[in-house]
């Protein structure tokens, strides 16, 4: 080989290293996402990432946690975030955002499709999902015992469900939200919680089986007969009614509560597919396969869901308008303090 034949083929072969390694750079672009585990990681890996990440030429890290988890970890990280969005319930989400966890989401088309429960004030944050807190109960369970179905918040106080009765603690969104409704049948709210307490501690308390924070086992709780009735969100009924459990959500008379599903990107990281990401949640598309395969009532005016899809899941104008919103501009600055009451008065 000449030389020159010898220098030609160097050259062509640095180019095509160099080349190969600026692809692989290109495809190991990363983007960190930090939401909830459990089957709500399982859909996002299997039914929602894989078809961005191969439009994006991006891959991304999955970071399971609660919200609480979530939020303590973008505190911690605050000096050198690694999370790029975060996705929380949105008591948290609006803790990180008084916290200036999150930065400004450009204007996109999509924004103006989503109802207005959605919208969070600041434009740093967005809704992607609501779900029902309400009651869930054992459908085989009550035939057998001749019952009627659940259908108001007072039935917790019901002296038959005595150590069959699950609530998640007052940590959780989901006791949280218990809590308010059960000050609201007395005459309270959450200005004013102190029937709440009362309720729980001189009523309720002698009914519960335990204040069960995990999914897993208060699926398990039910599956072993232990528990016929819990308060709980309709994505995660829903989940559990997919199985083929006989479990069904009530919506209480008094009404649901409405638990936002709420996604930022997050301060100090600038990559523009953190964005993108949400804009694709945001679409109809992935509004409706998140709520067919997980339960979350779409945000999207344009998604739409058959009567058959749409059963347990707030979805549409009317049913999504009637939930009970929480006030968090004044329960999360008075939160620690209702946690450490709990502690004393209800679970102490």
């Amino acid at each position: 080989m000449s030389k020159r034949a010898r220098t030609t083929l160097f050259a062509s072969v640095a180019i095509s290293c160099l080349t190969m390694a600026g692809t692989a750079g290109a495809q190991e672009k990363v983007l960190y996402v930090a939401a909830y585990g459990g089957s709500y990681e399982q859909t996002m890996r299997e039914k929602v990432f894989p078809k961005f990440e191969a439009e994006h030429n991006v891959r991304i890290e999955y970071l399971a946690g609660n919200s609480t988890d979530t939020l303590a970890r973008l505190v911690a990280m605050r000096s050198n975030p690694q999370v790029d969005v975060a996705i929380m319930d949105d008591g948290p989400m609006y803790q990180a955002l008084a916290l200036g966890l999150c930065r400004d989401l450009d204007d996109a088309p999509v924004f103006a499709d989503l109802f207005d429960t959605a919208k969070i004030e600041g434009n740093q944050a967005t809704g992607i999902g609501v779900v029902a807190t309400g009651l869930m109960y054992n459908k085989d369970y009550f035939a057998e015992q001749g019952w009627d179905a659940p259908t108001s918040w007072a039935d917790l106080r019901d002296p038959k469900y005595a150590g069959k009765l699950i609530v998640p603690p007052l940590s959780n969104t989901y006791g949280l939200h218990a809590l308010v409704m059960e000050a609201e049948l007395d005459g309270g709210n959450e200005r004013n919680i102190d029937p709440g307490f009362a309720a729980f501690a001189d009523t309720i308390d002698s009914n519960v089986l335990a204040y069960e924070p995990s999914p897993g086992q208060m699926t398990a709780l039910f599956q072993s007969g232990q528990a016929v009735l819990s308060v709980w969100g309709s994505a995660r009924i829903n989940s559990l009614a997919n199985t083929g459990f006989p479990v069904e959500m009530v919506y209480p008379k008094e009404g649901a509560v409405a638990l936002g599903i709420v996604a930022c990107p997050v301060a100090g990281k600038n990559q523009p597919e953190a964005q993108a990401l949400i804009e694709y949640m945001l679409s109809p598309e992935v509004q409706e396969e998140i709520a067919r395969d997980y339960g979350y009532g779409p945000v999207n005016k344009n998604a739409k869901l058959t009567d058959e899809e749409a059963v347990g899941i707030p979805y549409g104008p009317e049913q999504v308008g009637k939930l009970r919103v929480i006030d968090w501009s004044y329960v999360n600055p008075v939160r620690e303090e209702w946690n450490t009451r709990w502690t004393r008065e209800v679970e102490g």
